[in-house]
């Protein structure tokens, strides 16, 4: 069975929303003075260490308006990787190497998971990673925190459902990001 690797950059106070400064909040942009070459380093190979790239609809237009023309070992590894798309709004092929996948998000994920490939690997989609959070489909949840406090904005965990995982890795970056890698 595949692994489902999902990651996100938080906020010490929570927030997920707009790290890569999109327009979605007036702070946004709160992670790009911490991504420094050693984090694009990690990002690069991450991707390169998966065949799929995992997204929710809205996602997938930010980051394909973000990336989908860029150039560099991180934009070429994004431009080759598949991405798959779970949407009840949109079907069928889309640019940028992408496919929609519709219908149930955990019966949909699930099948993903139980076919050949290499790890899937997912950002963002904080709606979708909730989902797959309570349906136990999450293989490692890695969460970049950064030394920031927004106060408003979108968190990852909306108090749905209660959690228990396992620390099982923690690193200090220089710009002071400590990422936390945990199981179920």
């Amino acid at each position: 069975m595949r692994r489902l690797i999902a990651s996100a950059f938080v906020t010490l106070d929570g927030v997920v929303q707009d790290p890569g400064g999109f327009g979605e909040l007036d702070g946004g942009g709160w992670a790009l003075e911490y991504f420094d070459a050693a984090a694009v380093e990690r990002a690069t190979a991450a991707i390169l260490a998966s065949d799929t790239f995992l997204m929710g609809r809205a996602t997938f237009e930010t980051v394909e308006r973000a990336w989908g023309h860029n150039t560099g070992p991180y934009a070429e590894a994004m431009h080759k990787i598949a991405k798959v798309v779970v949407s009840r709004t949109v079907t069928g092929p889309l640019p940028w190497n992408a496919t929609a996948l519709t219908g149930d998000a955990a019966r949909t994920v699930a099948q993903l998971k139980e076919g050949p490939g290499a790890d899937i690997i997912m950002y963002g989609s904080f709606t979708l990673m909730r989902t797959l959070l309570r349906h136990n489909l999450i293989d490692e949840l890695s969460l970049g925190v950064h030394p920031r406090v927004l106060g408003e904005g979108t968190r990852l965990f909306d108090g749905s459902a209660p959690h228990t995982l396992r620390l099982v890795a923690a690193e200090t970056g220089a710009t002071g990001v400590v990422t936390l890698t945990y199981a179920p």
